[in-house]
C-alpha cells in the first residue's frame, strides 16, 4: 500500500502547482554556447571550465551547510509564473528544508498555504500538500520513481541534485567576473548531459538523475553557474524540458538555486513513519497530468 501511494504521490505535483500551471505551454529551452576555453583558475581546481564544473558538487560537500533560495519559472497563457522557496541545506548529510510558496491563483481561488518540503537522499517529503492530504500529515515521494528525478516535481530543485547535474557537463565557457549578492564570482555557461551526470553522481542521486535522463524531452541541460573564489556554487540556473502529456508539447522550465551564508547549521528532522500519509491522494484540479515518462 505504501509503495502504491508513493507512486501515486509521484504522479502529482505540488498542490496543483507546477504541472497544472504548464497547460498551454510551448516548446523550447534557452541554448548556450560551448567550448573548452581556458578560464581563470579556481582555488584548488583546474582552470578548464569543464573540469571545474564537474567537481562543483564535491566542493559543496566540503562547505557543509548553507541557506538556499530557489525559484522555478514557466510561462502559461502569456504570463510567466514563478514558484519560490527558501530554507537551509546540509551538503554533507544531503538533507534540506524549504518553504515553497505557490504563485497567486489567477482565477481568484483561495491562496494555497506555503508547502514545507524536506529533501533527503532518495526522497521528498511534503506537508500542506493539499489534494485531500490531512494538514498534519506528510506525503513521501521516492525521487527515483518520478520521471523527472524530482528536478521539477516539488516546485524546487534539490540543491545538491542540481549541483550533481554539473557532473555531466559536456561543454562550458568562462564568461567573466561578476557579483552575486555582493560576493565576487566567476560566471560559467554550458550544457550538461543528464545521462553522464547520473553515471558520475553519488549513490544517493544516481537513480533519480537516471530517471530524469529518460523522462525529460531531452537529456541536455543548458545552464549558467556562478562560483565564488572557493569554487562554491553561489547561483545556478538550469533549463529543463519535458513533454506535456495532454498536449504532446515540450515544456520549458527554468530552475534557479541561490546559495549563501555558508556555515549555516541545517537542522532537518525527517517525519516518523506514523506521520506519513498512506491514504488516497486526489487528482490535482487542473493538473496537466503526471511528470514526463
Amino acid at each position: 500500500m505504501e509503495r502504491r501511494q508513493h507512486t501515486r504521490a509521484s504522479r502529482t505535483v505540488v498542490a496543483a502547482g507546477v504541472m497544472g500551471l504548464t497547460v498551454g505551454l510551448g516548446a523550447g529551452t534557452a541554448g548556450c554556447s560551448s567550448s573548452g576555453a581556458a578560464a581563470e583558475g579556481v582555488s584548488g581546481a583546474s582552470g578548464d571550465p569543464v573540469a571545474v564544473l564537474r567537481q562543483a558538487a564535491d566542493t559543496l560537500r566540503g562547505a557543509g551547510g548553507s541557506r538556499a533560495s530557489t525559484s522555478m519559472e514557466m510561462a502559461t497563457g502569456g504570463t510567466r509564473v514563478t514558484i519560490r522557496g527558501n530554507g537551509v541545506y546540509d551538503f554533507r548529510r544531503r538533507l534540506g528544508s524549504l518553504t515553497v510558496v505557490l504563485p497567486e491563483d489567477p482565477t481568484g481561488a483561495p491562496e494555497h498555504r506555503p508547502i514545507t518540503e524536506l529533501l533527503a537522499p532518495g526522497a521528498l517529503y511534503m506537508k500542506n500538500r493539499g489534494a485531500g492530504v490531512p494538514a498534519d500529515k506528510w506525503v513521501r515521494v521516492e525521487t527515483a520513481g518520478v520521471s523527472d528525478g524530482n528536478l521539477v516535481t516539488g516546485g524546487a530543485t534539490d540543491p545538491y541534485a542540481a549541483a550533481e547535474v554539473l557532473r555531466g557537463t559536456r561543454t562550458a565557457t568562462y564568461v567573466g567576473r561578476t557579483k552575486v549578492g555582493g560576493t565576487a564570482v566567476r560566471h560559467y555557461r554550458g550544457t550538461a548531459d543528464l545521462g553522464a551526470a547520473a553515471r558520475a553522481a553519488s549513490a544517493d542521486n544516481r537513480a533519480s538523475l537516471a530517471a530524469a535522463a529518460k523522462g525529460f524531452a531531452t537529456a541536455d541541460v543548458p545552464f549558467d553557474v556562478y562560483l565564488d573564489d572557493q569554487g562554491r556554487i553561489r547561483k545556478l540556473r538550469q533549463h529543463f524540458s519535458f513533454v506535456n502529456s495532454r498536449q504532446a508539447a515540450a515544456v520549458a522550465v527554468a530552475s534557479t538555486t541561490l546559495l549563501y551564508d555558508f556555515g549555516t547549521r541545517a537542522e532537518v528532522v525527517l517525519p516518523r513513519p506514523e506521520d506519513i500519509y498512506a491514504g488516497k491522494i486526489a487528482d490535482d484540479e487542473g493538473a496537466a497530468g503526471p511528470p514526463p515518462g
